[in-house]
C-alpha cells in the first residue's frame, strides 16, 4: 500500500459528518469538492474511499487505466483479487 499523503481540503461542514460512517464521510467529502468545482480534490477524497471493484473497473472503461493508476485508490487490491493482478492492463 502507498504512503497516505496529507489529506485533502475539506469541503464538509463538521455538521454534515455526524452520524457517517468514514467511507460516508469520504463519499461526502469527494461530492461537496465537486460541487465546489474543485475536480481534483474530489479525486483525493475518492483515492480513500472503500470503492467496490466494479467502480474501479468502470473508471478503468470510461477514464482509462493510466487514469485509475494515477488515482492510486487504496482499495485497488480488491479489485486485483476479483480481476487478477493485471485486469489494468486486460
Amino acid at each position: 500500500m502507498s504512503k497516505l499523503p496529507e489529506t485533502p481540503k475539506s469541503y464538509l461542514a463538521d455538521a454534515d459528518r455526524v452520524g457517517l460512517t468514514q467511507n460516508e464521510i469520504y463519499l461526502a467529502e469527494a461530492g461537496a469538492a465537486r460541487d465546489a468545482g474543485d475536480e481534483e480534490t474530489s479525486w483525493a477524497w475518492l483515492r480513500y474511499a472503500d470503492l467496490p471493484p466494479y467502480a474501479l473497473k468502470t473508471m478503468k472503461n470510461v477514464l482509462g487505466a493510466d487514469f485509475v493508476r494515477k488515482q492510486d485508490f487504496l482499495c485497488i487490491g480488491e479489485a486485483n483479487r476479483v480481476y487478477g493482478e493485471n485486469w489494468l492492463d486486460a
